[in-house]
């Protein structure tokens, strides 16, 4: 049972103080002792400015050694942890952190061209209760550990658990949902993956996606601290450098979706006479459709278990998760099975069980799920009346357990993993003068799972907008980049059904 993250942290540190915890593509590198020591130290300076337990605290780093120590240092003294993922900009922020309460705002200096520090001071001014701002520009500050009120208390069971994160998605509605977890619920997410794949002191990990996401500060921190799994951290992406990184560094875990073991394919075909990944164990993935075939070449070309891959939502991570003993017909196709705890129905459209290997939505229970959202208002819809969560997700499960998504219920776009609201990109180009209908849909694309198709009637048709103009429009309201269509399409009038609710699939089938 694992109730509370410092005290897993503790421990790890106590057993094995000097097994390598972290490494960065810049060679730095920290054990266990030395991450419990780091994290002890920026916690007295945050307590000596106010955080204590119960503040609610947003961060939004990049995948640094310093947003690690971060995590635990927040920990350590019980705070309420808001990650942000890096692609935020000032509209979603001031949004979450008014929605969340937030005291404290921790950025990175401008980092990848964009000036974090100026869009968080202009989030501050308009916050109604006040919003104090901390850059992480190189070491943490410290204070002195000795002065520090004792850790948090650990429950005796998941259910006593106090509310510790607080993690943004966008769903299907306009404004980003907050779903409100505990150490108990997301450790759960990260103990199931790590048993379903095996996990053991000496595994590395290749955290090669935003640490912000609940995939990596919590679920991939869990593996590590309880695990003794190794990450090796990269804060930003690159198809040749990260490549090289993981290789140099002996991973044994190497994640961590579609798109990035496309990218090690490509790689190993480059070089077919060495293999890319000596040590690899298995490819774990997720949050993207795998294109038929990737399981069979990543474990044929570079080798391993192949992809063993998990499904989930920021409600309710990782649910199922595929082991490296499966049959390679399931780890092809299928989201793995169920861990520990957990249930999943099949529910037909008009409320009952739908028959044995029949299509529905798939509702879940399990340890790992939220208590509910910030907005109590959205667990209405969120929970079914015997408290099953609603993924919004359409699938099937064989009778080994298997679990196949078949589409989505929600009208949204997901992107390399990320979930885009349709209804934010089409609510702000209707403000548009030059756009008289908008409707946005999710094309499939071979790199990013999905890409943004904006279908505009024009107000105008002899003078119809240019994508680029759009773009630069939606920029102007602060939309974040990877919202942006990256399709546009011009017509004169859009599908409708008799009640006047478009038709979107049949937008999608005449465009992908």
């Amino acid at each position: 049972m694992h109730t509370g993250f410092w005290a897993e942290i503790a421990a790890r540190a106590e057993a094995t103080p000097d097994a390598e915890m972290m490494v960065d593509e810049r060679g730095r590198r920290l054990t266990y002792g030395e991450y419990r020591d780091a994290a002890e130290s920026f916690a007295a300076y945050l307590a000596d400015h106010g955080v204590a337990a119960g503040t609610v605290v947003t961060w939004q780093l990049p995948t640094w050694v310093e947003s690690v120590v971060v995590v635990g240092a927040l920990a350590r003294l019980g705070a309420v942890q808001n990650p942000v993922m890096p692609i935020y900009r000032e509209r979603e922020l001031s949004f979450v952190t008014g929605q969340a309460g937030s005291r404290l705002l921790i950025v990175p200096p401008v980092w990848r061209g964009f000036d974090y520090p100026a869009m968080a001071a202009a989030v501050a001014a308009k916050a109604p209760g006040g919003l104090d701002v901390l850059v992480v520009d190189g070491d943490l500050p410290s204070g002195d550990p000795a002065k520090l009120p004792p850790p948090p208390p650990v429950p005796a069971k998941p259910e006593d658990a106090p509310v510790r994160w607080y993690f943004y998605t966008s769903g299907t509605t306009a404004d980003p949902k907050g779903a409100r977890h505990t150490d108990a619920t997301v450790m759960a997410a990260g103990v199931g993956m790590s048993e379903r794949i095996e996990c053991v002191p000496g595994d590395r990990v290749g955290l090669v996606f935003p640490f912000a996401h609940i995939g990596g500060c919590t679920t991939w921190l869990t593996s590590s601290v309880v695990f003794g799994v190794a990450m090796i951290l990269t804060e930003a992406f690159d198809p040749v450098e990260t490549v090289e990184l993981l290789r140099r560094e002996g991973v044994t875990l190497a994640g961590a979706g579609t798109v990035f073991h496309q990218t090690y394919l490509a790689a190993q075909r480059r070089d077919p006479s060495r293999r890319l990944f000596p040590d690899v164990r298995c490819f774990p993935g997720g949050a993207a459709p795998k294109p038929p075939g990737l399981h069979l070449q990543v474990k044929n070309e570079i080798g391993g278990a192949g992809i063993v891959a998990g499904w989930g939502l920021t409600e309710a991570p990782i649910l199922s998760m595929a082991g490296v003993h499966d049959p390679d017909e399931a780890l092809g196709a299928a989201e793995g099975r169920p861990n520990t705890g957990v249930r999943v129905r099949v529910v037909a459209p008009d409320g009952t069980d739908a028959a044995p290997g029949g299509e529905g939505e798939l509702r879940a229970k399990g340890p790992q799920l939220m208590l509910g959202y910030l907005d109590a208002a959205l667990d209405a819809d969120a929970f079914d009346e015997d408290g099953w969560f609603r993924t919004g997700d359409l699938g099937r499960i064989d009778d080994a357990g298997n679990i196949y998504i078949t589409g989505r219920l929600k009208d949204v776009i997901i992107r390399k993993g990320e979930t885009i609201s349709a209804k934010e990109i089409e609510d702000l180009l209707s403000a548009h003068p030059a756009v008289a209908e908008v409707a946005v849909v999710g094309l499939p694309d071979e790199a990013t799972g999905e890409r943004a198709c904006a279908i505009v009637v024009p107000a105008d048709p002899a003078a119809p907008p240019a994508l680029d103009t759009l773009g630069q429009f939606l920029r102007e309201q602060g939309l974040m980049v990877q919202k942006l269509p990256e399709r546009l399409e011009i017509v004169e009038v859009l599908p409708r059904n008799p009640a006047g609710k478009v038709l979107k699939k049949d937008l999608k089938e005449r465009y992908a």
